[in-house]
């Protein structure tokens, strides 16, 4: 399912919506290094969900994720927009979007490239049960 592929357009829209979560934006690479070090502490798994503001999947998909925030809060679900924190996502070698990482003790454990719903549910269901 959905994937968008590109760098960002010049358009300013709407940052994405996660309202009624509990999705922790990450705007920094030091708010980053702050919620992997808690995650580690409170010994969560980390979502982390690079997206962007111009991409239709990741704006479908940012609800289902602030659901899932609040169904599953034993996991630590972070959000990242990769034209924010261009040289950050790089990094992370981001080459579609949305593209969750699934983080556990500051290794990745899983990955999920697109706006795929029931991969998604499946794969925190999978990791929810597991910890």
């Amino acid at each position: 399912m959905g994937g968008c592929v590109g760098k960002g357009r010049n358009i300013e829209e709407d940052k994405l919506d996660f309202k009624g979560g509990n999705v922790h934006v990450i705007t920094s690479k030091e708010d980053w290094d702050q919620k992997i070090e808690e995650a580690n502490k409170d010994g969560k798994i980390v979502v982390a969900n690079f997206s962007a503001s111009w991409c239709g999947p990741c704006r479908v998909i940012a609800p289902i994720y602030a659901e899932m925030s609040k169904t599953y809060p034993l996991l630590m679900f972070l959000t990242i927009d990769v034209d924010d924190l261009m040289d950050f996502s790089s990094s992370w070698d981001i080459r579609a979007t949305p593209t969750f990482f699934f983080i556990k003790n500051e290794k990745q454990v899983d990955k999920l490239v697109g706006a795929n719903k029931p991969e998604l549910e499946k794969k925190v269901q999978a990791l929810a049960d597991g910890s």
